[in-house]
């Protein structure tokens, strides 16, 4: 599977955002979604084992997708709506970012 985008590219619009949303994808194959400020040191995090409860036993992930909000309350509730999804929703909006990735954009 593809990962997008990688987490150089995220640094370099990082002055633009300062809250992010993310979906990694386990090393058993599940979805975990969540927020953060920082999404390297938070996919670092995750893959020593010291990220959430959820993927500490699952390390590593991978990045599937991010999106940049420009407050904690929009990343919240866009965190929010996308738990709501199902798996399969999940992997379309992954799938995508991937397409837009492709594109250059």
């Amino acid at each position: 599977m593809k990962t997008v985008p990688n987490v150089t590219h995220v640094k370099l619009i990082e002055d633009q955002f300062m809250n992010y949303v993310y979906i990694v994808e386990c090393s058993d194959g599940t979805l975990y979604t969540g927020w953060t400020v920082d999404i390297q040191k938070r996919l670092e995090q995750h893959n020593r084992g010291t990220g959430a409860k959820y993927t500490r036993s699952r390390y590593p992930v991978t990045l599937r997708y991010w999106e940049g909000h420009g407050s904690k309350e929009e990343a919240l509730k866009r965190e929010c709506a996308i738990k709501k999804l199902s798996r399969k929703g999940k992997l379309i909006l992954c799938e995508s970012s991937e397409e837009k990735e492709v594109k250059g954009f």
